[in-house]
């Protein structure tokens, strides 16, 4: 059973998330944060001892386990890995564009404001993009890539995805990232193809 607590906590996660993807790391104060969860004041430092930091922390945590979220789905979905890279993609462009391109990736913003000033943050970042590179290095192995090139193109059509989610929120446009689904599945059929006929 969740305690109080927990649920205190998860909140406050939850909406220093939220406050990243549309406010980004650096406008989002402590109080926008409890005012957004409707926490009691003082919770923030006695949840998060270390403060904006190790909410950052958190909030980035739980983007990672969304994603990883989404993948997974898409793979239980079809075993082939370009379809499920597709998936992946246009779910994004839909999830960005009914935001108003308001929300893109918590974990690039926190990257690009913060990979240079904190450590912490930086790791947690890395982190989580490993976390969604590795899954989806697994996928590409399952297709018959090596493991040393299935890490290469997961690494690569995870760049292109986060670029993808930047671009389309400057143009206000999800066509970048439709661009990059066909793009990535086209990449990542040939790549499979080509090994399977090494083979």
């Amino acid at each position: 059973m969740t305690s109080k607590g927990d649920k205190t906590r998860a909140r406050l996660a939850e909406s220093m998330l939220e406050l990243i993807q549309t406010g980004g790391y650096s406008g989002t104060g402590i109080n926008a944060v409890i005012d957004h969860a409707g926490a009691p004041k003082g919770s923030v430092y006695f949840h998060f001892p270390a403060g904006k930091e190790s909410l950052g922390v958190a909030a980035v945590e739980l983007a990672t386990q969304q994603f990883e979220a989404l993948i997974a789905k898409a793979v239980s979905v079809t075993s082939d890995a370009a379809s499920a890279a597709r998936t992946v993609i246009e779910t994004l462009a839909t999830l960005v564009g009914e935001s108003d391109f308001r929300i893109g990736c918590p974990v690039s913003v926190v990257t690009l404001e913060m990979g240079a000033e904190s450590d912490t943050l930086r790791q947690a970042c890395s982190t989580a993009f490993e976390s969604w590179i590795t899954p989806t290095a697994g996928l590409f192995e399952a297709n018959g890539l090596e493991p040393a090139d299935a890490h290469s193109l997961a690494t690569v059509v995870v760049s292109t995805i986060e670029g993808a989610v930047i671009v389309s929120r400057a143009m206000r446009s999800t066509q970048p990232l439709y661009a990059a689904a066909d793009v990535v599945s086209e990449l990542i059929a040939v790549r499979i193809n080509a090994a399977a006929s090494a083979r």
